[in-house]
Protein backbone atom coordinates (compact mmCIF):
# COMPACT_ATOMS: atom_id res chain seq x y z
CA UNK A 1 0.00 0.00 0.00
CA UNK A 2 1.28 3.09 -0.87
CA UNK A 3 1.66 5.84 2.11
CA UNK A 4 3.20 8.48 0.61
CA UNK A 5 0.32 10.71 -0.30
CA UNK A 6 -1.17 10.74 3.29
CA UNK A 7 -0.01 13.49 5.07
CA UNK A 8 -0.69 15.54 2.14
CA UNK A 9 -4.31 13.99 2.27
CA UNK A 10 -4.46 15.12 5.72
CA UNK A 11 -3.61 17.84 5.22
CA UNK A 12 -5.94 18.96 2.65
CA UNK A 13 -8.81 17.20 4.94
CA UNK A 14 -7.86 19.44 7.45
CA UNK A 15 -7.87 23.31 5.32
CA UNK A 16 -10.83 22.33 3.36
CA UNK A 17 -13.95 24.19 5.03
CA UNK A 18 -16.97 22.84 6.98
CA UNK A 19 -19.75 22.70 5.21
CA UNK A 20 -22.36 22.45 7.33
CA UNK A 21 -20.97 25.65 9.47
CA UNK A 22 -20.77 27.82 6.43
CA UNK A 23 -24.52 26.96 5.38
CA UNK A 24 -25.11 27.62 8.74
CA UNK A 25 -24.26 30.89 8.42
CA UNK A 26 -25.81 31.46 4.96
CA UNK A 27 -29.34 30.34 6.61
CA UNK A 28 -28.66 32.97 9.24
CA UNK A 29 -27.89 35.90 6.89
CA UNK A 30 -30.64 35.01 4.56
CA UNK A 31 -33.33 34.77 7.35
CA UNK A 32 -34.59 38.31 8.56
CA UNK A 33 -34.03 38.62 12.29
CA UNK A 34 -37.00 39.29 14.23
CA UNK A 35 -38.07 42.53 14.37
CA UNK A 36 -39.95 45.53 12.64
CA UNK A 37 -39.80 45.60 9.24
CA UNK A 38 -39.13 48.67 7.16
CA UNK A 39 -42.26 49.14 5.85
CA UNK A 40 -44.21 50.25 8.82
CA UNK A 41 -41.05 53.00 9.45
CA UNK A 42 -41.63 53.95 5.63
CA UNK A 43 -45.19 54.27 5.47
CA UNK A 44 -45.39 56.16 8.67
CA UNK A 45 -42.66 59.05 8.19
CA UNK A 46 -44.00 59.60 4.79
CA UNK A 47 -46.88 59.63 6.41
CA UNK A 48 -46.22 62.41 8.76
CA UNK A 49 -44.13 64.25 6.32
CA UNK A 50 -47.00 64.64 3.53
CA UNK A 51 -49.74 65.87 6.51
CA UNK A 52 -46.52 68.72 7.48
CA UNK A 53 -46.22 69.45 3.95
CA UNK A 54 -49.96 69.76 3.66
CA UNK A 55 -50.42 71.82 6.65
CA UNK A 56 -47.41 74.18 5.56
CA UNK A 57 -49.24 74.59 1.57
CA UNK A 58 -52.35 74.99 3.07
CA UNK A 59 -51.09 78.00 5.86
CA UNK A 60 -49.06 79.32 3.03
CA UNK A 61 -53.01 79.45 1.15
CA UNK A 62 -54.01 81.23 4.28
CA UNK A 63 -52.00 84.28 4.16
CA UNK A 64 -51.01 84.51 0.77
CA UNK A 65 -48.36 82.81 -1.14
CA UNK A 66 -48.45 85.19 -4.31
CA UNK A 67 -46.20 88.34 -5.62
CA UNK A 68 -47.26 91.41 -4.26
CA UNK A 69 -46.00 94.99 -5.30
CA UNK A 70 -43.44 95.17 -2.68
CA UNK A 71 -42.17 91.55 -3.38
CA UNK A 72 -43.37 87.97 -2.42
CA UNK A 73 -45.80 87.23 0.12
CA UNK A 74 -45.26 85.71 3.74
CA UNK A 75 -46.74 82.56 2.42
CA UNK A 76 -44.58 82.27 -1.25
CA UNK A 77 -41.35 80.81 -0.41
CA UNK A 78 -43.14 77.94 2.22
CA UNK A 79 -45.24 77.40 0.08
CA UNK A 80 -42.98 76.12 -2.09
CA UNK A 81 -40.66 74.16 0.29
CA UNK A 82 -44.16 72.39 1.44
CA UNK A 83 -45.38 71.54 -1.76
CA UNK A 84 -41.80 69.52 -2.45
CA UNK A 85 -42.32 67.99 0.70
CA UNK A 86 -45.92 66.97 0.00
CA UNK A 87 -44.84 65.46 -3.49
CA UNK A 88 -41.76 64.09 -2.15
CA UNK A 89 -43.48 62.16 0.66
CA UNK A 90 -46.10 61.41 -1.27
CA UNK A 91 -44.23 59.06 -4.10
CA UNK A 92 -42.51 57.76 -1.14
CA UNK A 93 -45.88 56.54 0.66
CA UNK A 94 -47.38 55.69 -2.75
CA UNK A 95 -44.11 53.47 -3.75
CA UNK A 96 -43.96 51.85 -0.59
CA UNK A 97 -47.77 51.15 -0.42
CA UNK A 98 -47.73 49.98 -3.78
CA UNK A 99 -45.24 47.54 -3.37
CA UNK A 100 -46.87 45.94 -0.45
CA UNK A 101 -50.06 45.59 -2.12
CA UNK A 102 -48.27 44.09 -5.23
CA UNK A 103 -46.85 41.24 -2.92
CA UNK A 104 -49.54 41.12 -1.77
CA UNK A 105 -51.70 40.23 -4.17
CA UNK A 106 -49.31 38.14 -6.15
CA UNK A 107 -48.35 34.28 -5.76
CA UNK A 108 -47.95 32.93 -2.41
CA UNK A 109 -44.65 32.93 -0.91
CA UNK A 110 -43.85 36.55 -2.85
CA UNK A 111 -42.36 38.94 -0.03
CA UNK A 112 -42.13 42.85 -0.58
CA UNK A 113 -38.97 44.19 -0.33
CA UNK A 114 -39.48 46.62 2.58
CA UNK A 115 -41.17 43.53 4.86
CA UNK A 116 -38.88 41.48 3.94
CA UNK A 117 -36.08 43.98 5.22
CA UNK A 118 -35.59 44.59 9.15
CA UNK A 119 -35.38 48.34 10.28
CA UNK A 120 -34.42 47.62 13.78
CA UNK A 121 -34.04 43.80 15.70
CA UNK A 122 -36.09 43.35 19.15
CA UNK A 123 -33.04 43.21 21.02
CA UNK A 124 -31.84 46.33 19.41
CA UNK A 125 -35.29 48.15 20.29
CA UNK A 126 -35.26 46.68 23.61
CA UNK A 127 -32.10 48.97 24.08
CA UNK A 128 -33.83 51.86 22.68
CA UNK A 129 -36.29 51.66 24.88
CA UNK A 130 -34.42 51.25 27.84
CA UNK A 131 -33.10 54.80 27.47
CA UNK A 132 -36.61 55.98 25.99
CA UNK A 133 -38.88 55.17 28.31
CA UNK A 134 -36.78 57.05 31.50
CA UNK A 135 -35.68 59.70 29.30
CA UNK A 136 -39.37 60.43 28.39
CA UNK A 137 -40.67 59.99 32.46
CA UNK A 138 -37.76 62.60 33.10
CA UNK A 139 -39.18 65.09 30.63
CA UNK A 140 -42.70 64.67 31.93
CA UNK A 141 -41.94 64.86 35.20
CA UNK A 142 -39.83 67.33 35.15
CA UNK A 143 -42.61 70.17 35.25
CA UNK A 144 -43.96 69.40 38.22
CA UNK A 145 -41.28 67.81 40.07
CA UNK A 146 -38.40 70.42 39.31
CA UNK A 147 -35.46 69.99 37.15
CA UNK A 148 -33.20 69.01 39.93
CA UNK A 149 -35.49 65.77 41.31
CA UNK A 150 -35.95 65.03 38.12
CA UNK A 151 -31.97 64.70 37.46
CA UNK A 152 -31.10 63.17 40.62
CA UNK A 153 -33.67 60.06 39.80
CA UNK A 154 -32.63 59.72 36.43
CA UNK A 155 -28.85 59.65 36.63
CA UNK A 156 -28.91 57.20 40.21
CA UNK A 157 -31.12 54.80 37.82
CA UNK A 158 -29.32 54.66 34.93
CA UNK A 159 -25.99 54.28 36.76
CA UNK A 160 -27.15 51.60 38.97
CA UNK A 161 -29.39 49.65 36.20
CA UNK A 162 -26.97 50.14 33.06
CA UNK A 163 -23.68 51.05 34.51
CA UNK A 164 -23.95 48.69 37.17
CA UNK A 165 -22.05 51.18 39.42
CA UNK A 166 -22.91 50.88 43.52
CA UNK A 167 -25.33 53.13 45.43
CA UNK A 168 -21.93 55.56 46.99
CA UNK A 169 -20.83 55.93 43.02
CA UNK A 170 -24.70 57.11 42.30
CA UNK A 171 -25.52 58.62 44.33
CA UNK A 172 -22.14 60.52 44.37
CA UNK A 173 -22.91 61.65 40.66
CA UNK A 174 -26.57 62.14 41.08
CA UNK A 175 -26.02 64.80 43.64
CA UNK A 176 -23.17 66.32 42.61
CA UNK A 177 -24.11 66.84 38.56
CA UNK A 178 -27.64 68.76 40.02
CA UNK A 179 -25.47 70.44 42.68
CA UNK A 180 -23.19 71.48 40.13
CA UNK A 181 -25.91 72.71 37.35
CA UNK A 182 -27.64 74.92 40.14
CA UNK A 183 -24.38 76.95 41.25
CA UNK A 184 -23.17 77.34 37.65
CA UNK A 185 -26.81 78.82 36.03
CA UNK A 186 -28.91 79.55 39.29
CA UNK A 187 -25.79 81.55 41.02
CA UNK A 188 -23.23 82.19 38.30
CA UNK A 189 -25.05 83.39 35.21
CA UNK A 190 -28.88 83.96 37.10
CA UNK A 191 -30.52 81.72 34.69
CA UNK A 192 -33.63 80.08 36.53
CA UNK A 193 -34.52 76.59 36.21
CA UNK A 194 -37.51 74.73 36.60
CA UNK A 195 -38.26 73.88 40.44
CA UNK A 196 -40.20 71.90 42.49
CA UNK A 197 -42.48 71.46 45.74
CA UNK A 198 -38.88 71.11 47.38
CA UNK A 199 -37.12 73.99 46.17
CA UNK A 200 -39.62 76.01 47.19
CA UNK A 201 -40.10 74.70 50.81
CA UNK A 202 -36.16 74.91 50.49
CA UNK A 203 -36.94 78.86 50.02
CA UNK A 204 -35.25 78.94 45.95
Amino acid sequence: MNTTTLPGTVAALHDAPAPVEASADAHEQASPRAGVSELGPELAVAGVLMLLGALVVFDSLRIGMGWADDGPQSGYFPFYIGAMLLASSGFVFVKAAAGWLAARSAAAGQVDPLSARTFVARDELQLVMAMLVPASLYVAVMGFAGLYLSSIVLIAWFMRRHGGFGWPASAAVALGVPATVFVVFERWFLVPLPKGPIEAMLGF
